[in-house]
């Protein structure tokens, strides 16, 4: 959910750029390119006639439910806004200009465009739309929709977007209900412009004029989409319930063959981790993918499993790692020296973790790329340090020379000795020494404090013995349990020292990380430690920039070591594949995609095995 809500509130997909020249016609002295399709580098694989997406199953049947469930709450549909608590699910509805392919990295499909048209300076882009596109309440999608949901996101959106749309975009205008052009702004870096606008949702114009919409506030109003799902049904706070458009315009789309078969998807929510888990074993909801792994690997062992009524499987899982840490408010003076930031590092013991608590399931991340090639390993190479050597002077010693930073590692005992010695000599080193009450002070005699902020019970256990071992050395260490109300507040209003977030990324440097990790943005919902370093600035202006995709690497390896030698973070773990448990009734392609699990999208339901599960009172 956290992923799914995360792209909700970007509206953009990450950078793609290099576009396929299957029309061309000159206009004055550059050519226009006429295309179905653009792609990040090289070209997209599939021709403008082609029949589906090589990995759905095109026959997949229609109908049925699924359900998921998660811990929390939301009161409103809008997750555009810092406002309320919107669940990710209330904007499914709402589609973008092209979609990306589960099995291709960097490529965009037209989905509402039928074509797009742009030169080979990439100076404006024009969408085509396709004419037969309609909102669920059978009104028309045009190129006034788009021009309105473009002003209205570059006007009210979130601040980071709407600052970069701002940047981008030096003219929108209608050139008819079906065509509509963008011009980008003189000197803007114009490799992601295009792919950037073709990932922009599109909202209903009559849908926020009828029901006085406001982005900037929070709605208990479901938006009118043109998308495959439209609202249903909601319990606010508890339930939500969506269901499959029988006259979606698109239905017949080679784009969308085999996909969106699930007649309802619903969502129940629940007050803790263990209550969700509960529910799943009475059938409350049918699709789990576990994220606990002493649930994985203690707790499936109830009467739904063993009659066979659940079945538990694992898929290999090819993203980039999610990039699940701690990370400190760098907004607040006791973290701004780097020693202090290594020091409480160093007291996370992720073996005796991993091994004690985890039950040996999970991998250290190490690396905001972790799970690919991107991940940056041993010394700066000759062409990373060609990147680095100008920057240098805003980064850590040893960033031209040492290997990239990875976690120190841990031993069997909770509280490893070594890595205590090390974490004590970087603090006193900062001036944080131990007084006479074994309480690290300043030279002021304030007390080194650290408050993790948690709103889960479930991560009591990982948390409290992190918290043990900074104690030990002389920090006053708590884990503080909040709602969920109260960790919205407090992340939003950079009340806290350190709250776990995802930072993993993608693969290409484009809006998003400078989102995450640059200086324009360092209030913003997604830089949570507010990374401001003129450093990374410039990475990620060098890989915005990358045209091939031997550069991308390079700009990406060598931003990944600048930013590990940060320390603004203390990481947690991954797992390289997917651990789910759903009731029997699901299925999904023998050849899975690399890039996503799919479950809304290209998953079905066995109808005949559904009628058995709830003829037996498996599922209600």
């Amino acid at each position: 959910m956290r992923r799914l809500a995360l792209i909700a509130l970007l509206a953009l997909a990450p950078a793609t750029a290099v576009l396929s020249q299957e029309n061309a016609a000159p206009e004055g002295n550059e050519t226009v390119i006429k295309t179905h399709a653009i792609a990040l580098f090289g070209e997209p694989a599939l021709p403008a006639d082609f029949p589906h997406y090589p990995y759905v199953n095109p026959d997949a049947p229609k109908g049925g439910e699924i359900s998921f469930g998660a811990v929390g709450g939301f009161d409103s549909y809008n997750p555009f806004t810092h406002r309320g608590r919107a669940i990710a699910l209330s904007v499914i509805q709402l589609e973008r200009l092209m979609d990306s392919p589960a099995d291709e990295l960097g490529v965009d499909y037209c989905l509402l465009c039928e074509t797009l048209e742009y030169p080979q300076s990439k100076d404006w882009v024009i969408f085509n739309l396709r004419p037969e596109a309609r909102f669920s309440d059978g009104t028309p999608l045009t190129a006034h929709d788009v021009l309105f949901s473009f002003e209205t996101l570059r006007d009210k959106g979130l601040s980071s977007f709407r600052m970069a749309m701002q940047q981008m975009v030096a003219k929108a205008e209608v050139l008819d209900d079906q065509r509509i052009r963008f011009t980008f702004a003189e000197g803007y870096p114009r490799r992601d412009v295009i792919s950037q606008m073709g990932s922009q949702i599109v909202f209903s114009k009559k849908d926020f004029e009828d029901n006085d919409r406001d982005l900037e506030q929070s709605t208990n109003i479901p938006y009118v989409g043109s998308g495959p799902y439209m609202f249903d049904r909601a319990d606010m706070g508890r339930t939500l319930v969506v269901k499959r458009n029988p006259d979606y315009w698109g239905k017949d789309l080679p784009i969308n063959r085999g996909r969106f078969n699930f007649d309802r998807i619903r969502y129940e929510m629940f007050g803790d981790f263990d209550g969700a888990f509960e529910a799943f074993k009475a059938g409350e909801y049918t699709f789990r993918n576990e994220t606990s792994s002493m649930h994985w690997s203690t707790r499936y062992d109830f009467p739904a499993l063993s009659s066979g009524a659940v079945v538990r499987e694992t898929l290999p899982d090819g993203q980039i790692a999610s990039g699940d840490a701690w990370v400190f408010n760098l907004r607040r003076e006791k973290f701004q020296d780097i020693r202090v930031r290594e020091a409480i590092g160093l007291m996370f013991n992720f073996e005796w973790t991993n091994q004690t608590l985890l039950y040996g399931l999970e991998t250290r991340v190490n690396s905001f790329w972790d799970n690919s090639e991107f991940r940056a390993d041993g010394p700066p190479s000759a062409a990373e340090l060609a990147l680095l050597e100008p920057v240098a002077a805003d980064l850590p010693a040893g960033i031209l020379t040492d290997d990239a930073v990875v976690q120190p590692t841990g031993g069997e005992r909770q509280l490893d000795r070594q890595n205590m010695r090390r974490a004590m000599a970087l603090l006193d080193e900062a001036g944080w020494t131990v007084g006479s009450d074994g309480k690290r002070r300043n030279a002021d005699g304030e007390p080194l404090t650290v408050e993790i902020l948690n709103d889960d019970v479930g991560n009591d256990r990982i948390i409290n013995p992190f918290v043990q071992n900074l104690q030990a050395i002389g920090i006053e260490a708590v884990n503080r349990r909040v709602d969920n109300a109260e960790m919205q507040q407090r992340t939003r209003s950079k009340d806290f020292d350190m709250v776990e977030d995802s930072l993993g990324q993608s693969y290409a440097i484009g809006g998003y990380a400078g989102q995450v990790f640059g200086s324009e943005d360092v209030d913003d919902v997604f830089n949570p430690m507010g990374l401001a370093n003129p450093a990374i600035d410039r990475l990620l202006e060098l890989g915005q920039q990358a045209e091939t995709q031997e550069d991308n690497v390079v700009a990406i390896k060598a931003l990944d070591r600048a930013l590990r030698s940060l320390r603004f973070w203390v990481p947690k773990w991954y797992k390289a594949e997917y651990t789910l448990a759903y009731y029997d009734m699901y299925r999904h392609p023998d050849a899975m995609p690399p890039y996503a699990l799919g479950t809304l999208d290209f998953w079905w339901a066995d109808a005949a095995r559904e009628a058995e599960l709830k003829a037996s009172g498996a599922i209600r």
